[in-house]
This record gives C-alpha cells, sequence and structure tokens, in this order.
C-alpha cells in the first residue's frame, strides 16, 4: 500500500509512472498542479477514473486552482484528512 503524491499537471512522463506504478489498494493524492488533472473529461481525468488505486485531491488547492465547482465527483481531503493519509499508507512516493 502505497501514498502517490502527484504534483504535475497534464500528460507527462511523472504522471504515466504514477498511473503505471499504482495498484489497487493504494491511494493518489492531487496536489499543486496536480488538481488540474482530475477536471472531468479532460485526457488525465480519464486516465485517473481508469486507474485501480483511490484518487483524491487536497481541497486547498482545488480552491486555490479556482476548480471548487469543476472536479465532480473528486474525493477531496483536507490537511488533517492528508496527515491521516500519510499514517495509514505506509510508504509514500512524490511524482513531480
Amino acid at each position: 500500500m502505497i501514498l502517490h503524491t502527484l504534483n504535475t499537471a497534464g500528460i507527462s512522463d511523472s504522471f504515466r509512472d504514477c498511473l503505471r506504478m499504482a495498484q489497487a489498494g493504494d491511494a493518489i493524492l492531487l496536489l499543486g498542479d496536480g488538481v488540474y488533472n482530475a477536471i472531468p473529461g479532460s485526457e488525465t481525468a480519464l486516465a485517473l477514473r481508469d486507474c485501480e488505486a483511490k484518487v483524491m485531491a487536497l481541497d486547498t488547492d482545488v480552491a486555490a486552482a479556482g476548480l471548487d465547482q469543476r472536479l465532480g465527483p473528486t474525493l477531496l481531503v483536507d490537511m488533517d484528512g492528508f496527515v491521516g493519509l500519510t499514517e495509514y499508507y505506509p510508504r509514500q512516493m512524490a511524482w513531480y
């Protein structure tokens, strides 16, 4: 079980590698520019939807990007939730 933190927007090597490595039981938390990947209908959102890992986004980064009303069903977590994820998942991989 791994918590993947994805902080890059768009199709990039990091995005592809993150999705390739993420498995069922893992989680992907979108941070910073990574929240743009969850915009409904985008190529990245479709790829995330098909990923076996649970996908979430940090609420403060979503708000900072002005995407509060645009992300649809993406689960948002606050900073306490982020801390909880780091405690729950024994390993973390950061993708930039």
